[in-house]
């Protein structure tokens, strides 16, 4: 099961990133488990200075934007 975390204080880009997160996903049947990391602290731990930001598996992949729903795709399946 990819591990899946959000990382964001809760910003408008930071819920459309979940959503077209979630949509890619679902869409690529790819059984995950999405975590929102809303605690600055928590955020800084992964290095990120941008947010929101998408972690798969406990790599970064994204920071400072919203990846295309196709990207989210690839990264996913290069980790599942």
């Amino acid at each position: 099961m990819l591990q899946v975390k959000v990382l964001g204080s809760g910003c408008a880009n930071c819920q459309r990133l979940e959503r077209e997160a979630r949509a890619a996903l679902d869409e690529a049947t790819i059984e995950y488990e999405l975590t929102k990391v809303t605690d600055y602290a928590d955020i800084a731990g992964y290095g990120v200075m941008q947010t929101p930001a998408l972690v798969l598996n406990e790599e970064v992949v994204s920071t400072g934007r919203v990846p295309k729903h196709e990207q989210i795709v690839t990264w996913a399946r290069e980790r599942a």
